[in-house]
């Protein structure tokens, strides 16, 4: 099991972060041995918008060798939803990898043409948005496609990494990664 964060300059720390904890937590708690995973960019060194800096481990590399390929949103989309190279980057096309989404992260989905004929959801700000690129928008906190999952703003990320928790090893572990994690308020919708 391969999981690649996917990191660029502006990014929102906790759309990165509410993922990847508890997705790290299927090794680091025991449940699954044989899960790795890299943060993945476009540059060696990224900014979030809150001035932490990410050192990627692999660069510009491809990304449909991964199961899972996870993005967060966070200001930095307003430039790469105009950038052609990044969008042919970040668009997996096969029918292994899943594609999962935090906030704006959905709108560069959108914007690389991977919700044309998908459901979605976003940051209920960026919904209006939203709907220039997706079949149909959503205000559910999680929207599972199949290849394709988005999630709401930004505290929807923890529900995302929990619900990918699931989805890869079961509910016991999603349950007890959540209360080793003392997070209570989660919500698939």
């Amino acid at each position: 099991m391969k999981i690649a964060f996917v990191v660029y300059d502006g990014l929102t720390l906790l759309d990165f972060a509410g993922v990847c904890d508890p997705l790290t937590r299927l090794k680091t708690m025991g449940f699954l041995e044989n899960i790795q995973w890299d943060i993945c960019a476009r540059t060696s060194k990224v900014r979030s918008v809150e001035g932490a800096m990410f050192l990627a481990d692999r660069v510009d590399n491809n990304l449909a060798e991964y199961d899972y390929v996870i993005i967060p949103g966070g200001d930095g989309i307003r430039d790469l939803v105009q950038d052609k190279e990044f969008l042919r980057w970040i668009t997996v096309q096969t029918d292994t990898t899943v594609v999962a989404a935090v906030c704006g992260g959905s709108l560069l989905l959108g914007a690389a043409g991977m919700l044309r004929t998908k459901r979605a959801t976003t940051h209920p700000q960026l919904m209006g948005v939203l709907q220039h690129f997706a079949r149909e928008v959503v205000a559910d906190r999680i929207v599972d496609e199949g290849t394709i999952i988005t999630a709401g703003g930004v505290t929807a990320s923890i529900d995302l990494g929990l619900y990918l928790c699931e989805k890869i090893a079961g509910r016991d572990a999603r349950e007890k990664i959540q209360s080793q994690m003392d997070y209570r308020n989660y919500s698939r919708i």
